[in-house]
């Protein structure tokens, strides 16, 4: 049997020390498959969003233990979580967060970039390239690889950050709120392309949202209230 996407255990956070400290997180427990679909639904403040940075490596736990990828996550040090991160997920947020100086195919391709760089893969530019316009054409926006971002719209931004999220082929995306900035008839478009593209690569995905019509495409919906996960 494969090893879990996401395991987590009895995960706790608190924001800050003494009387003013605040927990955040009250002893989280998720499993989530390889290949699955997750939704968590919450108000804001409930610790969505720092589960997922949780999760991201890009926080750590005051307690509990944290798998991701068939790998224990929680004592990495900083170099092995940059190493986790950059070959086995996938990050897409609410705002693009395109680098303006550099074209849609040059933001796409800068995970492997930087995997390259970091010296985190062998493998070619050239493989890294002709994946990152495979996705552009399969998102329909391959025509405008050569444009800079402020040369387009909010949607084909946000399908740009999709395929920047799939471009290292990551066993698991982290979502939040990826449709958040766009209006209703966009984002519905781009919340198609996100699942479909995510399904074909076989992808698992926990997706972190207010959208209760997006989180019924989930296989999975999770309720986040007060720090806890239901």
């Amino acid at each position: 049997m494969a090893e879990p996407a996401v395991l987590a255990r009895g995960v706790r956070k608190t924001y800050g020390r003494g009387p003013t400290s605040v927990q955040v997180l009250r002893g989280v427990d998720l499993r989530v498959e390889p290949g699955e679909f997750i939704a968590v639904l919450g108000p804001s403040g409930s610790g969505k969003s720092t589960l997922l940075h949780l999760l991201g490596l890009m926080d750590r736990p005051d307690e509990g233990e944290l798998s991701l990828c068939g790998r224990a996550a929680s004592n990495l040090d900083e170099r092995d979580r940059a190493r986790l991160r950059n070959e086995k997920m996938g990050f897409i947020f609410q705002f693009d967060s395109l680098l303006p100086e550099f074209t849609l195919l040059e933001n796409v391709l800068m995970p492997a970039r930087i995997a390259r760089a970091q010296g985190l893969t062998t493998q070619p530019a050239a493989r890294a390239a002709v994946r990152a316009t495979r996705l552009l054409e399969s998102l329909g926006i391959a025509a405008l690889a050569g444009r800079f971002p402020s040369q387009t719209s909010g949607g084909e931004r946000q399908r740009a950050a999709v395929a920047r999220a799939l471009v290292n082929e990551p066993a698991l995306v982290l979502a939040d709120e990826p449709t958040g900035n766009l209006d209703r008839g966009n984002g519905d478009r781009v919340f198609a392309d996100f699942k479909r593209l995510t399904r074909e690569h076989g992808a698992a995905v926990i997706l972190v949202t207010h959208d209760e019509p997006a989180a019924k495409a989930a296989d999975r919906v999770l309720r986040m209230d007060d720090g806890v996960l239901r």
